[in-house]
């Protein structure tokens, strides 16, 4: 949607986009937030993460699902329900709760759990038979440093697997994995993990606005971000084309 016409815009691409896909985050939005949010933000959320696992908590599920859907907007389960499913040797579980809610995705993560990466790409081919499956890399546990050549090895090995893409923990505050305690970003770690996986692979959850402005400098109007909360998505998008003070010289001088 464009109200009126701007010259010189970075070219985004569009729904359903390869990249350039901002993954937002609920929650617990309540059925009629989520029609709000559609109404004004579904032509720019590409998919919607229940976050961790408050969708075991959430009321009216199946009608906040549906509303979603009838805007367009996939929707998952967080990464943490997935290995709160894994952990208690619930697996095929696991896979009869997205045939119920007609999950299209699904997310494979290993950040609150100890889990073999052999078996880890297992879980990701068996559900890529199933649903799209995204697969986070990195740990929760802010102590647990990740060094880049494992970063590398993971996300390859998981896209190998079958992830459609792979994502880069932040968690919700951005401030783990990625990102060091205070927000600021593992500038190395991410050029170095960019040297050997396409960026188009990657989703960089990044839920804070420096964030969001860091990986758009580095990568452009169409780089994948996530973890993005409702009321950014617009933000984000003008951030993304240069409408916003964060980047308004970045792409105007691009585009001379």
């Amino acid at each position: 949607m464009k109200n009126y016409v701007l010259n010189n815009l970075p070219e985004r691409t569009e729904k359903p986009r390869p990249f350039g896909v901002t993954m937002a985050m609920d929650k617990g939005l309540s059925v009629r937030e989520v029609e709000d949010l559609m109404s004004i933000a579904s032509g720019y959320i590409d998919v919607m993460k229940l976050g961790w696992a408050t969708s075991y908590v959430t009321p009216n599920l199946e009608a906040k699902l549906a509303a979603y859907r009838e805007a367009g907007v996939p929707t998952y389960f967080g990464g943490t329900l997935f290995e709160a499913f894994i952990i208690r040797n619930q697996f095929d579980d696991y896979r009869r709760v997205l045939d119920k809610y007609k999950m299209t995705y699904a997310e494979v993560s290993d950040g609150s759990i100890e889990l073999d990466h052999d078996k880890k790409c297992e879980y990701i081919r068996l559900l890529s038979e199933q649903v799209t499956v995204l697969s986070e890399v990195g740990s929760k546990d802010a102590e647990k440093i990740i060094p880049p050549y494992k970063w590398i090895k993971l996300m390859n090995d998981e896209l190998q697997a079958g992830a459609w893409k792979v994502i880069g923990e932040a968690r919700e505050g951005g401030n783990v994995g990625l990102f060091r305690s205070s927000g600021e970003v593992r500038e190395g770690l991410v050029e170095e993990i960019l040297t050997q996986v396409p960026f188009e692979k990657i989703i960089w959850e990044a839920p804070q606005k420096s964030q969001q402005v860091f990986f758009i400098k580095l990568l452009g109007a169409n780089v994948n971000l996530g973890n993005i909360a409702p009321h950014e998505v617009i933000p984000l998008e003008t951030i993304r084309l240069g409408l916003r003070g964060d980047t308004f010289n970045h792409f105007l001088n691009q585009s001379k």
